[in-house]
């Protein structure tokens, strides 16, 4: 049975710090509805109405893009191991990028990753749980390295080319946001 929580008490908490992977849910007003799988060690807890992860450089940047028109975003994280359950934050996020006043407090929560793009804070104003019955058992083996390797392989001015080409502009056309590309 699904239970309402107005925070993240701190048995959600420990189930949140336990998972290996989560997936983030945005969309813009209109176009596309993107649901992203995150993992390594990317997000924290902050309080009971806060979390941040780390957004790294990827193949698309449609959070950001979304984020950039509608401030709601899901989060939902499952039990693959151990006993069920799924949960869900819901709330209104917004983008931090490097250089702005909260990054050097907010980058620091984490290990250095070499090809950071952004910093996702987000409020939650509902938690919610549900059975999780249906989702698989899985074993957790490792975080795969492969998306640090490529970052370390390409370097800052790489990695910089390489969001230049396929993280300026979002699957529905729209122009993504970057204090990178301000001096253009």
């Amino acid at each position: 049975m699904a239970k309402r929580y107005t925070k993240i008490t701190n048995k959600l908490q420990s189930f949140i710090e336990q998972q290996h992977m989560f997936f983030v849910g945005t969309a813009a007003p209109e176009g596309r509805v993107n649901v992203s799988p995150k993992g390594m060690d990317s997000l924290r807890v902050l309080g009971p109405n806060k979390v941040v992860w780390l957004n790294l450089t990827g193949s698309g940047n449609e959070t950001a893009a979304h984020l950039q028109e509608s401030a709601r975003m899901t989060l939902m994280f499952c039990a693959f191991e151990g006993k069920p359950m799924i949960l869900r934050l819901y709330g209104q996020a917004r983008v931090i990028y490097p250089g702005q006043d909260a990054w050097d407090s907010t980058i620091a929560l984490f290990p250095p990753f070499v090809g950071v793009r952004q910093v996702i804070e987000m409020d939650i104003d509902l938690a919610l749980t549900s059975c999780g019955h249906a989702v698989p058992l899985y074993d957790y083996v490792a975080d795969r390295d492969l998306l640090v390797k490529t970052a370390k392989k390409k370097g800052e001015a790489g990695l910089k080319a390489y969001r230049d080409k396929v993280n300026r502009v979002s699957l529905d056309g729209k122009p993504i946001y970057s204090p990178e590309n301000e001096a253009e």
